[in-house]
């Protein structure tokens, strides 16, 4: 059964949320959902840029006030 792992990268810049999750992707098990939060606009296209690179699976970004939640899952 899959994890849903919330990564709180909140009041940090770029690269900070996405080292979080990097780092937080390394540790999860294939199949785990990552579900980052971050008040950096940067992280809203810099982690789909990763995703894309590395191979895991986009889930959904989506922004709530001056959140961006953003949800991946590990494929590999």
């Amino acid at each position: 059964m899959s994890e849903v792992k919330v990564i709180d990268a909140c009041n940090t810049f770029c690269p900070g949320p996405l080292m979080e999750l990097i780092t937080h992707m390394k540790q999860a098990n294939v199949g785990d959902t990552l579900e980052l939060l971050s008040t950096d606009s940067g992280t809203a296209t810099d982690v789909p840029e990763w995703i894309n690179k590395v191979g895991h699976e986009m889930i959904s970004t989506e922004q709530v006030g001056d959140i961006w939640h953003i949800k991946v899952r590990k494929t590999k």
